[in-house]
């Protein structure tokens, strides 16, 4: 089976980082591994994900599962369980008020070992998208001008 996962600590509130990771819209300004997802984050909805590794091509998925602020995962592939791809979110806060952000994608079903084959490293991908998540949940929000 193959797998890829990324994990780090952003020093942010699971709110503030989850604010993120639900904001389809969003992704375009802060994430460089994702051009655009079409549909709304949420519990049930279907997705579409434009990633930049794999240009010119879409990637349906389901929000299978939605539980705020902890986790979340996305599911898509073939019909009847002949190949699937499960990517899961999962926010851990720590006793600091920071978060563990996990981000883990797996691939199974019957035609997963030939598909497998075929499937790039992402795993350079996956550091870059958690990397991004940290910068943006980190960064200073923007204060308003005041005019003299």
């Amino acid at each position: 089976m193959k797998r890829f996962s990324t994990s780090l600590a952003i020093e942010a509130s699971p709110q503030a980082v989850w604010a993120l990771l639900v904001d389809a819209a969003g992704y375009p300004a802060w994430n460089s591994t994702v051009a655009r997802i079409d549909g709304r984050i949420e519990a049930g909805a279907t997705l579409t994900v434009h990633a930049r590794i794999a240009a010119g091509r879409a990637f349906p998925v389901t929000v299978a599962e939605f539980a705020p602020p902890r986790r979340m995962a996305w599911i898509g592939g073939m019909p009847l369980g002949l190949f699937a791809g499960v990517r899961i979110f999962t926010l851990e806060p720590n006793v600091d008020g920071a978060v563990r952000f996990t981000m883990e994608e797996t691939y199974g079903g019957l035609l997963a070992p030939l598909i497998a084959r075929s499937i790039p490293d992402l795993q350079p991908a996956f550091d870059a998208f958690a990397a991004d998540l940290k910068r943006r949940a980190e960064a200073a929000p923007a204060r308003p001008r005041v005019e003299a």
